[in-house]
């Protein structure tokens, strides 16, 4: 069981996702029954770190201190900040005695740094997910997930994610009660669907459509319209084996993938925008049936519609004004 958590306190660290560990294992909530961890706060540096942010952050213990800890967690910090070489040997033999690793964001380079990360599958966040790659190319990187358990390294995408990754590893420590129970302690969801596609810049064409953007803006505008391949290279006045030739080269996919992926986008925004139903989204974006834009929102973005106006749905300007009520419990804990 997981008894003994030992947080690295990085130069550069981001300060959010340093709090996250600190949050989810620093605070003792054996008052609900809940587990306690031996916790510290660890610097390869000296006492005083700086971050990203402009603060610094006081640990009390140094490397020593991992020789015992069950879990080392690695923050995201700034990348143009160098690490100190030997923090690198002393992850690779907290795994070789038996540790853990996890890691969110950005902290992901450094366990690549360690050579941790070779044949295995890891994410971060999807804006240094190509750079991993690039950096280590023997890391199996997936962009789209939230984290991934490569028991015993463990690896969460950007930000937020880094709760989900944590509470993964709680509840597969100590059980789904357990990790709700912490969820609710911290007014988070025990659980999200989907991965980071949903949270993706849309994407655009390329720059320069050059003779084929009188076409892509028609398609735009007539999506809800039974759209072929036949169709939109007639508007160009090509073959369709020439317009599918010089689609590609022009915005570096196919007819039906970019087609399919503007009417995903075009059910984004109403999802969002709007309280339409989802069966008169589905036949505004030329999906046609409920059942089919599931089938593409699930592949192109790894949730459901309902999930994503969920998570996206903008409140309305009343709700926005509205007071917020609170209740008025302990002060003294997390």
């Amino acid at each position: 069981m997981l008894h003994d958590v030992a947080v690295l306190a990085l130069q550069g660290a981001h300060a959010f996702e340093l709090g996250v560990f600190c949050e989810v294992f620093g605070i003792d909530r054996s008052d609900d029954a809940l587990p306690a961890y031996d916790f510290a706060l660890v610097s390869a540096t000296g006492d005083s770190v700086p971050t990203r942010h402009g603060f610094e952050v006081r640990a009390r213990h140094g490397l020593e201190r991992l020789a015992s800890a069950d879990l080392i967690c690695v923050p995201a910090y700034d990348l143009n900040v160098r690490q100190p070489d030997h923090l690198t040997e002393e992850l690779r033999a907290a795994v070789e005695r038996g540790a853990r690793i996890l890691s969110i964001c950005t902290g992901a380079f450094l366990l690549g740094e360690a050579g941790l990360l070779d044949e295995r599958r890891c994410t971060t966040h999807w804006r240094y997910s190509d750079e991993l790659a690039r950096r280590h190319p023997r890391a199996r990187v997936e962009s789209d997930v939230l984290y991934v358990d490569e028991d015993p390294v463990i690896t969460g995408a950007g930000t937020a994610a880094g709760v989900d990754t944590c509470l993964h590893l709680i509840r597969k420590e100590h059980g789904s009660a357990v990790a709700n129970a912490v969820a609710r302690r911290m007014v988070t969801p025990p659980h999200r669907d989907g991965g980071q596609h949903q949270y993706r810049q849309r994407p655009l064409p390329r720059e320069g459509t050059g003779s084929l953007a009188p076409v892509l803006a028609w398609v735009e505008a007539n999506l809800d319209q039974d759209l072929t391949v036949d169709a939109m290279a007639c508007r160009a006045h090509l073959s369709p084996r020439t317009f599918a030739r010089r689609f590609r080269q022009e915005t570096g996919t196919t007819p039906l993938q970019w087609l399919t992926g503007q009417r995903v986008l075009l059910a984004q925004h109403h999802l969002e925008t709007t309280d339409d139903p989802v069966t008169a989204i589905a036949h505004r974006t030329g999906f046609g049936t409920v059942d089919n834009l599931r089938h593409h929102f699930a592949r192109h973005l790894g949730t459901t519609p309902q999930a994503y106006r969920r998570a996206f749905r903008a409140l309305p300007t009343s709700r926005q004004s509205a007071p917020l009520t609170v209740s008025q419990g302990p002060r003294s804990t997390d």
